[in-house]
């Protein structure tokens, strides 16, 4: 981002030569420690995690339990960077990328020169709406668990990181399960979309994502549930690398 101080929603990667940016939304209850992991490996562009209220360095703030706040928010508070940028959006993360491209877009702002979503069906499928968010904390955990694993047992262990996990799952399903996805015109944003071979989200819910652009779409698995990424990340970040790697940059510039 272009401001003299990093926003801190954001943690950031070192500077690239090529000033792409690469924006990554974590899963429901992610870290964005995870995804900066990636700068090493993406060396083609600058990686900004976002980080989300309610967890890490910003654990003392109340987290965010709405779509439209977290959009709202995000925009707002986040300034505009210089050159091209791609957002990347695992699980929940895919939702809220897709979410504030679409808010970008009708606000007549730059967008993004690729859009890629991860695990997550296409938003405008019908889905049973959950209730997960309204469980007591252990109750919560177990299901989070049960639907989709990813929590790591070190937390599991210890009644402390549990609570903390509880919290920020909690915001991120209620956020997801009080969603509900309003027609729009299509993206003019490229779309590339990446699933779990072995995970609940079906071939077919990946590819209905086809419906939200109207540039070209591409669609690969991976090995692996849910966290396929996790379970083998060398052939995403290839894939991811050569994504980066097709963006030019030519017209668009700065997120917000």
């Amino acid at each position: 981002m272009s401001a003299v101080l990093p926003p801190r929603w954001l943690v950031s990667g070192p500077p690239r030569a090529t000033g792409l940016q690469l924006y990554c939304f974590a899963h429901g209850g992610g870290s964005a420690a995870e995804y900066l992991r990636w700068a090493r490996g993406l060396g083609r562009a600058r990686v900004h995690a976002v980080q989300l209220p309610g967890r890490g360095p910003r654990l003392a703030e109340p987290p965010l339990t709405s779509m439209r706040r977290l959009v709202e928010a995000f925009l707002s508070e986040v300034p505009p960077t210089e050159g091209p940028f791609v957002f990347f959006g695992h699980s929940l993360g895919a939702l809220v990328s897709y979410e504030i491209t679409r808010a970008l877009l009708a606000a007549g702002r730059p967008l993004p020169a690729h859009l890629v979503v991860s695990a997550h069906p296409a938003p405008h499928l019908p889905r049973v709406a959950g209730q997960v968010h309204r469980l007591p904390d252990d109750q919560l955990l177990d299901a989070v668990a049960r639907a989709h694993g990813g929590i790591p047992d070190e937390v599991l262990a210890s009644p402390e990181l549990r609570g903390m996990a509880a919290a920020a799952l909690r915001a991120d399903h209620q956020v997801l399960e009080t969603y509900t996805w309003r027609p729009a015109v299509p993206l003019p944003v490229p779309v590339t979309v990446f699933g779990g071979e072995d995970d609940r989200v079906t071939a077919g819910e990946l590819e209905a994502w086809r419906e939200h652009t109207t540039d070209r779409t591409a669609v690969r698995r991976f090995p692996g549930g849910h966290f396929y990424l996790r379970e083998r990340p060398a052939p995403v970040l290839r894939a991811l690398a050569a994504t980066l790697g097709s963006v030019s940059g030519a017209d668009r510039s700065g997120p917000c």
